[in-house]
């Protein structure tokens, strides 16, 4: 039976754990090469192995402009293009109005607006005719969440930055959306809310309880297949109703 990503070539930042573990994970079963990035050595090395043979990992910072060099240098040697192209990696380093701190939003809009701005424009000469290019969101865009100001603004930015590339469609011949997820239960989530995140959940998601990876990763996977095919600058929130609650 054919695997919708057969002989695709993806990139996914911040693949090393939450959904972009997931995202890569289900890109491999559906037939891809997957090079992951993480900050971490460790980290990575594990998710490779948890991924298997078709993973190549590639320590990385988005933030970092040589480290995005040599990420796409070793996709250039080792695969000679991008068919997908997942810009995850992101960060919370947040507070409310009135404590926010510059180190912390300096932080957080240098990993989380200017690493997915340069993690495409400097894959743009790998990019294959109608390759697809995924942007993660999150459901913040829309619903801010008042101790996550800074990153809720991050988010809104790459929904905006996304529009605007979805109009050099044409002249690029790569599709670019957004992929906004709602609350889900990943590591870094649970590390800072703990049991609240299932109570927050079941008090403000319509469907009563938080998104599990996997699932953002079946959303992710549509927007990544030819299943998608004519869809560009569109933004697809996989939040279980949050947004319109």
């Amino acid at each position: 039976m054919s695997r919708v990503l057969q002989e695709k070539v993806a990139v996914i930042t911040g693949g090393t754990s939450g959904i972009g573990l997931a995202i890569a994970h289900r890109f491999a079963e559906e037939g891809a090469r997957v090079f992951v990035t993480g900050r971490d050595g460790d980290r990575l090395a594990a998710a490779v192995g948890e991924i298997g043979p078709a993973a190549t990992g590639v320590r990385a910072d988005v933030a970092s402009l040589a480290d995005l060099d040599a990420l796409y240098a070793r996709v250039r040697e080792d695969a000679g293009h991008i068919d997908v192209l997942v810009a995850n990696a992101g960060i919370v380093a947040d507070a409310r109005l009135g404590d926010h701190a510059e180190a912390d939003v300096d932080l957080t809009l240098a990993v989380n607006v200017k690493g997915p701005l340069f993690t495409v424009q400097k894959a743009l000469p790998l990019l294959s005719e109608n390759a697809s290019v995924l942007v993660i969101g999150s459901s913040n865009s829309l619903r801010p969440n008042e101790q996550l100001e800074i990153y809720s603004a991050s988010k809104a930015a790459l929904t905006n930055l996304v529009h605007n590339w979805s109009r050099q469609s044409r002249d690029r011949r790569f599709r670019v959306n957004v992929l906004s997820p709602g609350p889900t239960r990943t590591p870094a989530l649970l590390r800072a809310a703990g049991q609240d995140a299932d109570r927050f959940a079941e008090a403000v998601v319509p469907l009563g309880r938080l998104a599990e990876p996997a699932e953002i990763a079946e959303a992710a996977l549509f927007l990544a297949s030819d299943a998608s095919s004519f869809v560009t600058g569109a933004e697809l929130f996989a939040d279980g109703g949050y947004t319109r609650a």
